[in-house]
């Protein structure tokens, strides 16, 4: 069955694009043009992809939630290793 009958976008194809790693309709107009004439099909675009097909972007407030804590201002810093120095030209000599 058409779903744009704009570019002659099927579902079969939206599937495609679909299981190809495509989630929402932008990602299927980016390889289709499906959605980009007059826009009629985006609905129809987006219940065939259906809710939870993309990963959730990570918001300021679940990266504060999920961020590992900081160490408390109480805690020395940690004292830098010594590395030997490499001996000189005129050491080698």
């Amino acid at each position: 069955m058409y779903v744009c009958s704009c570019f002659g976008v099927t579902d079969s194809q939206v599937r495609a694009h679909q299981e190809a790693g495509a989630c929402t309709p932008r990602q299927i107009a980016s390889v289709s043009k499906a959605g980009t004439d007059c826009g009629s099909c985006v609905r129809r675009i987006q219940g065939l992809l259906g809710r939870g097909g993309c990963p959730r972007r990570q918001t300021e407030s679940t990266a504060e939630q999920t961020a590992p804590a900081s160490a408390p201002a109480s805690m020395p810093a940690a004292e830098p290793a010594s590395v030997p120095s490499a001996p000189s030209v005129a050491e080698a000599a």
